[in-house]
């Protein structure tokens, strides 16, 4: 249910970035109030929290997020006040989904046995961006030595494995099928 609840929200964050204007500034924002949260995780008990009176959450949000637009502090105030402050990373990811799916961005995982250069990453950018006919790609690259070599790239629910042991794995399916 919070992921309906979220996704939601964050299709209402977003419409309201657009008829202002403010997209990109409230992307930003997204982001920095996403790490906030996920470094954080006394601020949702915090704010959970019942014995704190609500006036006290209040002057809290608006305290420690006084330098962000006054939208983001209108959406996190009116969670808190439905007790939702919980799901608030899960809006962010809904709502920098939704506006990189309006831009014609899509966001990839790349797994490698060490970490890229820019310049490699910048490649595969291109080459999937083609290949899924996206105005960009964001490559996030995660380091994974199980993998012994090679590259696995993940968007969205679509895997490409040219990883030296996803070859493996297909080779030992084929010699237990044919027997």
């Amino acid at each position: 249910m919070s992921q309906v609840a979220a996704n939601r929200y964050a299709e209402a964050l977003f419409q309201l970035g657009n008829e202002k204007g403010t997209l990109e500034q409230l992307v930003k924002e997204s982001e920095v109030l996403k790490s906030i949260f996920n470094e954080n995780e006394q601020l949702v008990t915090f704010m959970e929290h019942p014995r704190i009176n609500h006036d006290k959450k209040m002057q809290f949000l608006g305290d420690v997020f006084q330098g962000f637009s006054d939208d983001v502090l209108k959406t996190l105030k009116l969670l808190a006040e439905r007790h939702r402050i919980g799901i608030v990373p899960a809006i962010l990811d809904a709502f920098i989904h939704l506006v990189n799916e309006a831009k014609g961005i899509a966001e990839a995982k790349v797994y490698s046995v060490r970490k890229l250069s820019e310049s490699e990453k910048e490649q595969l950018e291109i080459t999937f961006a083609k290949r899924f006919n996206k105005q960009a790609i964001k490559l996030e690259s995660i380091v994974d030595p199980s993998i012994i070599g090679g590259l696995k790239l993940r968007i969205g629910n679509t895997i490409y494995d040219g990883t030296i042991q996803g070859k493996l794995k297909r080779i030992e399916r084929r010699i237990t099928a044919a027997d």
